[in-house]
């Protein structure tokens, strides 16, 4: 494994072209670029990141593979609405948890033609996930708990925490739940943009990112601990 020494302005520039070619033509004519400036620094980056929040988050997992940490190009044209054939971004994602990777919490990077984004959190709740989010946030510790971890991954500059929402409060909590606009999250995750930050390609990057997730990690923690619970069978009784 080569060792990470930044995205180099390549690999910015492959994503850029191939928002304009979005070809299989035009991708196995550049795919030793792809390989050389998008997927070698990538899986470095994923190896030296996972040790680097193996310090914070000691059991997430980086899985340098396709499929793994390191998302597929190919997009899967059958439940999108977007038929060409590529991604036009690059995404990694080191997660912790024993269940399927999307499932659980963890820590997201993209890079795409307008700049990189770093995440922490859980993107998408699944149906047993939505319920236990749910009965965690109305209870009075948990939901309090949660309360002050986003106000604290806030208080750094540049992070805010989001996810789509609900229009309505879900059945069975009042509309005046002193946490009802949390009650109507789908997904939750802090994050924070950072253009292309002058660091991007050296080495240097890697400790800019990780100090990023460090500051988003308290709420890792409260959703992964929320995943750990259903893993356990430990879920809070229902409503």
């Amino acid at each position: 494994m080569a060792v990470f020494q930044g995205f180099p302005k390549e690999c910015v520039q492959f994503f850029a072209e191939l928002s304009r070619h979005n070809r299989k033509d035009w991708f196995e004519r550049h795919r030793q670029d792809y390989e050389r400036f998008v997927l070698e620094p990538s899986r470095a980056f994923i190896v030296e990141l996972g040790d680097c929040l193996r310090t914070i988050t000691p059991n997430v997992i980086a899985d340098p593979r396709t499929n793994q940490s390191l998302f597929r190009i190919n997009r899967d044209t059958r439940f999108c609405r977007e038929k060409t054939p590529y991604k036009t971004h690059l995404g990694l994602w080191l997660w912790e948890g024993v269940r399927p990777r999307m499932e659980c919490s963890g820590y997201y990077f993209q890079l795409d033609p307008e700049g990189v984004m770093l995440a922490a959190g859980l993107y998408q709740f699944p149906p047993t996930h939505l319920a236990e989010y749910r009965r965690s946030v109305a209870d009075a510790k948990l939901g309090a708990g949660l309360q002050r971890v986003i106000l604290k991954v806030e208080s750094v500059r540049g992070n805010r925490v989001e996810g789509e929402q609900y229009k309505r409060i879900p059945r069975g909590f009042s509309p005046d739940h002193p946490r009802a606009d949390l009650l109507r999250y789908q997904g939750l995750f802090g994050s924070r943009s950072l253009g292309f930050p002058a660091k991007l390609g050296t080495a240097g990057f890697l400790d800019l990112a990780f100090e990023v997730f460090r500051s988003q990690e308290p709420l890792h923690r409260w959703l992964a601990d929320m995943v750990g619970r259903l893993e356990r069978g430990a879920a809070l009784p229902q409503r």
